[in-house]
């Protein structure tokens, strides 16, 4: 099989699980590192799939591979070959698809439970889980692009994942690991410190309380999604 590609758009914010649930399939990968200066493929030709991390810009920043990355995206579709899009990633594919990108009402960091939707649809991705707590860290949120499937959400932010047939879009953060929150504590300081008392904004102690148990049941939920994912590769 032709490896999975991988993009990653800043250096903190890698595949974490998704590779781990990769390589436990014996699924090949490859990392595209954009924050590195690696160029957007301008094929989907070598790649069986396309994964998408997440990242601290916006898809509305005038940066010179979003144009491109967006063209692939749609180009894998095109091509029926498998997306999916963390946080970022899922704005992307959104952007890429028609839809929009715009402000949150307000910033979700940390974690915080979502709901599963009730349709068939969300039961094909989900099976028997209703909800979860998940991770968080934006301040923008996507519209559900023309003719896909909104499968997920949250109080705070009502689109955290929608599917387009094999193509899956998310908000929230399912691929962490405990390395991910220290590094993204240690880097977003100043945005936690700035969002005060924010409810939806959680300090890095608070993210810390349950850690390992909390990352086990997200870890178990994102293998649930990722499994359905690869079945179309």
């Amino acid at each position: 099989m032709k490896p999975v590609a991988i993009i990653r758009h800043s250096l903190t914010e890698g595949p974490g699980h998704f590779a781990t649930f990769l390589d436990s399939h014996s699924l090949p990968w490859t990392l595209i590192r954009i924050d590195a200066g690696d160029p957007v493929p301008r094929s989907c030709d070598d790649y069986s799939g396309l994964c998408l991390m997440g990242g601290p810009m916006s898809v509305n920043d005038e940066l010179p591979w979003i144009p491109p990355l967006l063209d692939l995206i749609r180009k894998m579709i095109a091509a029926d070959k498998p997306v999916i899009g963390h946080c970022l990633g899922g704005q992307l594919i959104s952007k890429a698809l028609g839809g929009q990108v715009t402000r949150n009402p307000v910033k979700e960091i940390g974690w915080g439970a979502v709901s599963v939707v009730d349709s068939p649809v969300a039961r094909e991705w989900f099976g028997g889980i209703w909800g979860f707590e998940s991770f968080h860290w934006h301040g923008e949120t996507f519209s559900i692009p023309e003719g896909a499937t909104r499968i997920l959400e949250s109080a705070a932010c009502p689109n955290q994942a929608y599917v387009l047939g094999k193509h899956l879009g998310m908000q929230c953060h399912v691929e962490m690991t405990a390395a991910m929150i220290d590094d993204w504590c240690a880097s977003g300081a100043d945005e936690i410190a700035a969002a005060g008392e924010a409810p939806t904004v959680q300090s890095p102690e608070s993210m810390k309380i349950g850690r390992e148990a909390r990352l086990k049941t997200l870890n178990q939920s994102a293998e649930t999604l990722y499994t359905h994912w690869i079945k179309g590769l």
